[in-house]
């Protein structure tokens, strides 16, 4: 049974990288689950944190493959137990749908929903967690006919390890790019 793995990819802030990794999951055939792209936190680099499920060996193979590519810096996958992972979700649904039935808005308080927006027509509820709370309450406003649209981002991701992989990976870049100037 395939394992959901997360991987964390840095690059340069540059076009055209982002086709780059995704053209290297469909060569492997590989279905992305969940994508986020955003800055990191060091100047210049861009963090790609992507979810699907596979097996060991095909992500190490992976991950490989998009190391080996120019502007990519950095690439590293782990399992659920390896990373803490969280999700944003907003829910638009019907404020009548809202108003006729109580057990609408006692999910959304039972599950952390705040109300962002409130008008005749329509209520936007915004959730932030862990994806399974996300799904919970998506399912819950379903099942009560009242979900209107409904969108989730990707999962952003940080490890639960004590080291930081890619400061200690620019560190020793810099001493190595240093070292070969002094010869």
């Amino acid at each position: 049974m395939p394992t959901l793995y997360t991987l964390i990819i840095f690059s340069e802030n540059l076009a055209g990288v982002l086709n780059a990794v995704t053209n290297t999951f469909t060569r492997r055939q590989l279905n992305i689950e969940t994508l986020n792209v955003s800055t990191s936190g060091t100047e210049g680099i861009h963090r790609y944190t992507i979810t699907c499920y596979t097996d060991e060996g095909t992500i190490a193979t992976l991950v490989k493959q998009l190391e080996k590519k120019v502007d990519i810096i950095k690439a590293q996958y782990f399992t659920s137990k390896e990373v803490f992972v969280m999700e944003q979700a907003l829910y638009k649904i019907s404020t009548s749908r809202l108003l006729d039935n109580r057990e609408i808005s006692k999910a959304i308080r039972t599950f952390d929903g705040k109300m962002v927006e409130v008008n005749p027509t329509y209520t936007i509820v915004c959730k932030e967690g862990m994806p399974e709370e996300i799904t919970a309450l998506y399912n819950r406003l379903q099942a009560a006919d009242c979900l209107l649209q409904f969108v989730r981002s990707g999962v952003v991701a940080v490890t639960k390890s004590h080291r930081e992989e890619l400061t200690e990976f620019l560190d020793l870049r810099e001493i190595q790019r240093v070292a070969q100037q002094k010869k």
